[in-house]
This record gives C-alpha cells, structure tokens and sequence, in this order.
C-alpha cells in the first residue's frame, strides 16, 4: 500500500511528499505524528520542495555570468563600496518599488560581480532575473526582429522582476541599438527594476546612446529614481595578479 501511495504522489508530482513520506515509513519518527501533524508534515515538506526547484529555477535561466554571493563582496575602503547601502539593496526593497540600479567604476573593479551577487540575492527571494551583456543581448534582439520574434522577447524581457544590463556602454549605440534599449526601458519603466553596470560614468552616457532626442527619453525614464553604486581604485583582477606574482 505504501509503495502504491508513494507511486501516486509521483506521478502527481508531488515530488516533495513523497520524499518525505518514504522517509518517515524507512525511519519513523520517535514521537507518534496524529493526524494533524502527519498532515502538517506532507504539505510543508512539499512546500519547501518547490520552493527550492523555483529558486533553482530562476537562477538557471538568468544566466548569471559569475557564480557570486554577497558574503564575497570585498568593502576594502578603497573600493568606495558602502556595505550599508548594498545591505540595503540585497533585501530587494528596489525591485519592489520599481528603482533602477547603476553600478559604475574602471575596469575590474568588481561592478559584474555585485550585480550578479545582488541578483542572485533577488532569486533566493522568488524574483525572477534576467542577466546580459548589453551589446549581446541587443544583437540577439536585432535577429531575432529578422525572423519577427523580437515582440515575444521583449515581452519576455519585460515579464522579468529584474533585469541586468552588463557592460553598458563598451559598444556605442547605433539607430537599431537605440531603439531596442528604449523599448525595453519603456516597458519596464516603473514596472520593473533594472541593474546597470558600466566602466561608463553616468553624465557620458547621452554620447554613447548617440542620438540626443532618444538619449533624453531613455535616460528620463531611467536616472532619476535610480540607486548608483559608484566604485573606485584599482581593477581587482590586476591587484589579485600582482598579489599572486
């Protein structure tokens, strides 16, 4: 009969009561469970099982570069890193209220990793994250306009709690480019929440979109609700280089 029950709740898929009820019928508990309690049991056991599957599944399909946890976060003074303000940002409270992240500084000095940190940080807490290179990810967005896609990604793009722009900036902006990332500010734009991290200070980034009237209409949309993480000191990797040499 066990074996018959176990059997239903997988095909059910209920996937997380059936690792509990196997086992607790291979090691019974040293307290009787009544009713209740067996009851109570199942349902959180299989609550915390698809807790754990959506969390696993949000962090796979943001395609985060970098495997990064807060606890890795360096707060050397030189960094200019505040660990108040990140603390205050890992709780999500932005997402919540639809704030926009800019994270600057030179080369290497850590800006990837503690947007991905942060957006790791944002599935633990049932968001659902999207992680890209900018250039890439407009490329993506131009073919994808070639095979008549690119509404269903952008939709997709706009579903997302959080959305990571990496490397804004490296590539100047040509008319297509332009029109994409105003697309996609727009449809977020007090909706969801944006992290962006550029090697580009913010006061240059109407040069690199290009085209004044779209620069305004982006970046209004974009800088003044926006949290800014401004980073500084030497690139990271080449002080990790020169320390291991």
């Amino acid at each position: 009969m066990n074996n018959e029950t176990v059997e239903k709740m997988r095909q059910m898929r209920l996937y997380g009561m059936q690792t509990a009820f196997k086992a607790f019928v291979e090691v019974p508990p040293p307290a009787a469970f009544t009713n209740d309690e067996m009851t109570e049991y199942l349902v959180q056991s299989e609550w915390d099982d698809r807790k754990h599957r959506s969390v696993q599944r949000n962090i796979k399909t943001a395609r985060f570069r970098y495997k990064a946890d807060i606890a890795g976060l360096d707060y050397n003074p030189d960094r200019g890193l505040d660990k108040n303000q990140i603390n205050r940002l890992i709780v999500c409270d932005f997402i919540k209220a639809g704030q926009d992240v800019f994270i600057t500084g030179s080369t290497g000095t850590g800006k990837s990793y503690i947007a991905s940190a942060i957006g790791y940080q944002a599935c633990l807490l049932g968001y659902k994250v999207f992680y890209a290179s900018t250039a890439k990810l407009l490329s993506l967005l131009k073919m994808a306009k070639a095979d008549g896609s690119h509404i269903s990604e952008l939709s997709r793009i706009e579903r997302q709690d959080l959305l990571i722009l990496d490397d804004f900036g490296i590539q100047s902006f040509d008319a297509s480019g332009r029109a994409m990332l105003m697309d996609i500010v727009e449809d977020r734009h007090g909706k969801r929440s944006t992290i962006i991290a550029s090697q580009v200070p913010v006061k240059n980034w109407y040069d690199v979109i290009g085209e004044q009237t779209v620069a305004d209409a982006t970046l209004d949309r974009l800088v003044h609700k926006s949290v800014r993480v401004e980073l500084m000191g030497e690139s990271l990797r080449k002080i990790k280089t020169e320390t291991n040499i």
